[in-house]
């Protein structure tokens, strides 16, 4: 049976588990989520789909799953593949994903929704301000990390790789500026190149695009 990956192209937390899903060859498919049209927050979503009203959910048989973390070590479990290679390297793919949720996705994806798809008069500048600090903070955390390194961690790419780099592929501006970090840079290359890469508004349906 087909595994059915409910997304939305805008969202990064998606990505996070659909790039993994994509690479690891198993049969998959997107499901749209109208998240901009407030489908997330009804009551037929919250009850059908995810109680948490959010996305990405992974629908497999009779298996139903949300919490991109927890759909990358599904698709672990499925595969063999992004896991680490032994148990030492396992928890290190953990510790960067865990990292990644609270300092880095968590930061800029409020701070990507903040200056792009909110009404202008209504963008808060002094809290995007203060988010931007702290992601400044974890983009030198993790340019550091990546110093002397292909992979984030190990010999090949990781579901450390996949959570930490979901928001640093799309365009909008949230204080990213991807040639000012240059092991970040090289990094974000080193996944570009993987067979069957795609960007998010490539892989999953909806872009800014489409409301324009």
């Amino acid at each position: 049976m087909t595994i059915k990956l409910y997304c939305f192209g805008e969202s990064g937390n998606a990505y996070k588990a659909a790039l993994p899903l994509h690479l690891s060859g198993l049969d998959w498919e997107p499901v749209k989520v109208d998240f901009f049209n407030g489908e997330t927050r009804k009551d037929a979503y919250r009850a059908e789909v995810n109680e948490m009203g959010e996305v990405p959910v992974l629908v497999d048989s009779d298996t139903r799953l949300t919490q991109s973390g927890v759909i990358q070590m599904y698709i672990t479990e499925k595969t063999g593949k992004f896991g680490g290679a032994s148990p030492e390297e396992t928890r290190e793919v953990m510790r960067w994903c865990f990292w990644d949720n609270h300092k880095l996705s968590s930061q800029a994806g409020m701070t990507r929704f903040l200056m792009n798809f909110l009404p202008e008069d209504k963008r808060p500048a002094e809290v995007i301000a203060f988010a931007q600090g702290r992601l400044a903070a974890a983009y030198k955390v993790l340019d550091g990390h990546l110093q002397g390194r292909d992979w984030m961690v190990g010999d090949g790419p990781t579901n450390a790789d996949f959570s930490c780099c979901g928001y640093l592929f799309y365009p909008e501006p949230f204080g990213f500026v991807r040639k000012d970090w240059p092991d970040i840079d090289r990094w974000l290359s080193r996944i570009e190149a993987l067979p069957g890469w795609k960007h998010p508004y490539d892989l999953m349906p909806g872009s800014p695009a489409d409301r324009v």
